[in-house]
């Protein structure tokens, strides 16, 4: 796009003459990124100053610098300066990539736990109704037939624009993205015109960012906040604070819960270790739906998305369709088979409530001892470590304390943390995250539970001064190799 088409209405000042019709072939506030005959926006910040980083920029190719006022100049560059940076470049962003989430269906997935599960679900349906989707999310970014890794649960503003606008090139139906509360707050999904949002649940996470539940709160509610009367907001009104979102959101309300009145719940729930199998009623019918997944929590999981499906116009054939066909999420209570007859599950819980969930989920299916693997990942909430032990001690029959993601931090002294909330002594501590889980195999008799829990999908581990490839379905494999 032509320099001056591009500012029109966004940068008023003059522009010199030989840069009017420069053609603009990236924008970008990342250095490393593609640079060549690009617009890199410095944008100010904490931890990194984006002005830092403008002669890198240049090196790699761009050629129009905006920053704030006062900087020195550049030869044979553009300088605009501008009182905002950040404001300019959600402006410049919509505008070069055409605000594309006005040309597809664009659902938001927020809450603390079964994001990234209701995502899959949500693909699932959709495929199961002939249409395309793409997904941004934990795992992985879905983007037509590239699979993107994915560095955040949600990305930056300007890959969001990007991926949104390559899904509108491929004509793809719609998106379903996880929305973090850090990426609320930080205005990444900024211009997005969500059609539908879903809240699943609030619990304790992320208070080093957020310092209060309220700030926490606050975060989430934004998606809502700032919905189009003609979107629809899918929320779980069995959390406390799914009832306070009722009041906050503009547009159709669908609500779900599990055995009291809404507008899509779940009733004679059997439960066993190979899957659940309940009722849906919703108004206009009633269907049974027989899934692979384990635990209420993903009971839950599968309200809102069916509930989603409801709002589409979707028939509940295509909806129980699309969720029975979807066996199982990436390191969600994923299971690993294996000849020694233990049940053997890896699965991303990492919160004391998504520890309460998993293995509540567990203890309904089966009488078996229940052995974890957790540790805590370092540099994030210090609060939940003693509470990740209480749910661990009270549920789990016995736990290896071990490391997640230690990160900057001693190993050792996130264990002696997290064990300080263990009231009983039905634990030991293994630092090396490979050696507990081998530890756990061999205390493993057979139809005996073993919970790896923390890490799921993730096939690396982050220590201060370096990351590892560490692939715990692999890690696993070879313990069980040794065992034999």
């Amino acid at each position: 796009m032509r320099l001056h088409e591009l500012i029109l209405g966004i940068y008023t000042k003059p522009l010199h003459e030989s840069y009017k019709d420069f053609n603009v072939m990236t924008v970008s506030c990342d250095s490393r990124e593609e640079q060549k005959d690009g617009l890199f926006v410095a944008l100010p910040g904490g931890k990194f100053n984006g002005e830092d980083f403008i002669k890198d920029a240049i090196a790699r190719g761009a050629k129009i610098i905006v920053r704030k006022p006062g900087g020195p100049p550049f030869k044979d560059i553009c300088v605009l300066e501008v009182d905002d940076p950040k404001a300019f470049l959600h402006n410049i962003g919509l505008k070069f990539y055409a605000s594309p989430s006005k040309k597809i269906k664009t659902i938001g997935v927020t809450g603390t736990n079964g994001k990234t599960t209701i995502t899959y679900l949500i693909e699932s349906i959709i495929r199961a109704a002939g249409k395309r989707c793409g997904v941004i999310g934990t795992i992985n970014h879905r983007i037509g037939g590239e699979i993107i890794p994915s560095k955040n649960t949600t990305p930056g503003f300007l890959d969001n624009q990007r991926y949104l606008a390559q899904l509108v090139a491929s004509k793809i139906d719609y998106c379903v993205m996880e929305a973090s509360s850090h990426a609320l707050v930080q205005e990444r999904l900024g211009g997005i015109n969500f059609s539908a949002a879903i809240f699943t649940n609030l619990t304790q996470d992320h208070l080093d960012y957020h310092k209060t539940m309220e700030n926490y709160f606050e975060a989430k509610a934004l998606l809502f906040k700032n919905l189009s009367s003609k979107s629809v907001s899918i929320i779980n009104i069995d959390d406390d604070y799914g009832k306070l979102l009722l009041g906050m959101t503009k547009g159709r309300v669908l609500t779900y819960a599990i055995g009291r009145p809404a507008d899509v719940c779940a009733q004679g729930i059997t439960y066993h270790l190979n899957g659940t199998s309940f009722e849906i009623s919703f108004t206009g019918g009633r269907v049974r739906i027989n899934t692979r997944f384990i635990g209420k929590h993903n009971i839950y999981n599968i309200l809102a998305a069916f509930a989603w499906g409801l709002s589409q116009g979707f028939s509940a054939d295509i909806l129980c369709r699309g969720i029975e066909k979807l066996v199982h999420v990436p390191g969600r209570l994923e299971p690993v088979d294996n000849a020694q007859g233990i049940y053997i599950f890896i699965d991303y819980a990492h919160t004391d409530d998504g520890l309460i969930n998993v293995l509540k989920a567990l203890k309904a299916v089966s009488k078996a001892r229940v052995i974890l693997v957790f540790g805590c990942g370092g540099d994030r909430d210090r609060t939940k470590r003693p509470k990740m032990a209480q749910a661990a001690c009270s549920l789990a029959d016995f736990s290896i304390v071990t490391s997640d993601n230690p990160r900057s931090e001693d190993p050792q002294a996130i264990i002696n943390e997290i064990i300080s909330g263990f009231a009983d002594p039905n634990f030991e501590v293994c630092v090396d995250r490979k050696e507990a889980i081998g530890r756990a195999l061999k205390l493993a008799k057979k139809n005996e539970i073993v919970l790896i829990a923390g890490k799921g999908h993730e096939d690396y581990q982050i220590f201060k001064d370096r990351t590892i490839v560490f692939n715990e379905r692999k890690i696993i494999n070879e313990c069980l190799q040794l065992m034999k």
